[in-house]
C-alpha cells in the first residue's frame, strides 16, 4: 500500500521539477536573445534596445537592431533549435548517444549537394541552396539508414560505421571538386563556414516553415521514441511500428537539417552537446528531452555567436567556428563526469 501511494508522489515531484527547469530554461532564452539584440561590433545599451524594439524611431542603433540583429537573432533561435532536435532525433533512433546530423554524413550530403548546385547548374542564390540543401540531406539519410540495416536489422554500431563511410565519400567528392574549381571554393568557403551573418528577413521568410514544420514534427515523436528505446521487438510487443517511427523521424531530421544547413551552412556540434546536455537535466524520457533541446540549442547557438562579435573586434569570428572552440572542451568535461553509456 505505501509503495501505490509513494509512487505517484514521487512522479508529481519529478513532473514539477523538470517543468519549472523548462521554466527556467525558457527564460534563460529570452535573456540571450536580447543580448543577441543588444551586443556586437557596436553594443547598444539594453535599456535603449528595449525601448528602440517595440518603438523605432529611425535612429542607428534602431535600424542596426531591426535590419540586422532581430532577423540574426530569429535565424539563430530557429536554426539552433533544429539542430539539437535534429541531434535528438538520430540519437533516439540510432540508440547511440555519439549520433548527430554530422557524424551521420547529413550536413556533408546537404553540403555536396549545393557544391553540385554551384559547380555544375550555376546556382548562386541561396533560394536555389534551400532545395538542394533538403534533397542532399534526405538522400544521405535514406542511405544510411539503408546501409546500416542492409542484410538483417539495423543496428547503431552498423548506422555509424555507414555515416563515417558515406561522409569519407561525400568529403573527398567535395573537395575533389573545390580544388579543381576555384571559382565553386570562392562561392561555397562563405557558405561552408557556417554563419548566421549577413542573413536578411527574406533568408527567414524562406526557411521559417520548414523550421516550424520540422520542430512540431519533432515534438509529436517523443512518446514513440520513448517505445522505440525499449528495442524493436519490445516496441512491437506494446504496438509501435519501429519501421514507421524511423521513416517519421528520417522526415523530420531531413526538414530540420535541410532547411538549418541551407540558411547558415553546416554548422558542427550542436546536434551533438545539446540532447547530451538535455539528458543530465531530465533523464531519458524523450518527450522531456525533446522539450529541452528545443530550448538549450538556440540558446547554445546564440551565446556562441554573441561571443564571435565580441572576441575579435572590429571583425567578427563565424558561429561555426565559435561552436566548435566553445564546444568540444564542454562535451569533454561531460564525457569525464558521466560515462556516455550512463547517457
Amino acid at each position: 500500500m505505501a509503495t501505490t501511494v509513494v509512487a505517484p508522489v514521487v512522479g508529481r515531484a519529478r513532473t514539477r521539477r523538470r517543468t519549472a527547469g523548462l521554466a527556467a530554461a525558457a527564460a534563460g532564452l529570452v535573456v540571450v536573445s536580447m543580448l543577441s539584440l543588444a551586443l556586437g561590433t557596436r553594443s547598444i545599451p539594453l535599456g535603449t534596445t528595449w525601448q528602440v524594439l517595440w518603438h523605432p524611431d529611425g535612429s542607428v542603433a534602431s535600424d542596426v537592431i531591426h535590419t540586422l540583429r532581430i532577423p540574426r537573432t530569429l535565424l539563430g533561435l530557429g536554426v539552433g533549435a533544429a539542430l539539437g532536435l535534429s541531434g535528438a532525433l538520430m540519437q533516439a533512433l540510432t540508440r547511440n548517444p555519439l549520433a548527430e546530423p554530422g557524424i551521420l554524413g547529413v550536413n556533408l550530403g546537404a553540403a555536396t549537394a549545393v557544391v553540385v548546385a554551384i559547380a555544375f547548374l550555376g546556382i548562386s542564390s541561396l533560394s536555389g541552396y534551400i532545395w538542394f540543401s533538403f534533397a542532399g540531406a534526405a538522400l544521405t539519410s535514406v542511405a544510411v539508414f539503408a546501409l546500416g540495416g542492409t542484410g538483417r536489422s539495423p543496428t547503431p554500431e552498423r548506422q555509424i560505421l555507414a555515416g563515417i563511410a558515406l561522409t569519407s565519400v561525400l568529403g573527398a567528392f567535395v573537395w575533389a571538386v573545390l580544388v579543381t574549381l576555384p571559382e565553386v571554393f570562392d562561392r561555397y568557403r562563405y557558405w561552408d563556414v557556417g554563419s548566421l551573418a549577413d542573413r536578411d528577413h527574406a533568408t527567414l521568410v524562406r526557411v521559417a516553415p520548414f523550421l516550424v514544420v520540422g520542430v512540431v514534427w519533432a515534438l509529436l515523436l517523443g512518446g514513440r521514441l520513448n517505445a522505440l528505446s525499449l528495442g524493436d521487438e519490445a516496441a512491437t510487443a506494446v504496438g509501435a511500428s519501429p519501421a514507421r517511427i524511423r521513416a517519421l523521424g528520417l522526415g523530420a531530421i531531413t526538414l530540420l537539417c535541410g532547411a538549418a544547413t541551407a540558411a547558415t551552412g553546416p554548422i558542427w556540434f550542436l546536434g551533438l552537446a545539446v540532447p547530451y546536455v538535455a539528458r543530465l537535466l531530465v533523464g531519458a524520457d524523450h518527450r522531456w528531452v525533446l522539450g529541452y533541446s528545443v530550448l538549450i540549442g538556440p540558446s547554445l547557438l546564440l551565446l556562441s555567436d554573441i561571443v564571435g562579435r565580441v572576441a575579435a573586434p572590429p571583425s567578427e569570428l563565424q558561429v561555426g567556428v565559435v561552436t566548435a572552440f566553445v564546444g568540444a572542451p564542454v562535451f569533454l568535461l561531460l564525457c569525464r563526469r558521466r560515462r556516455i553509456g550512463q547517457l
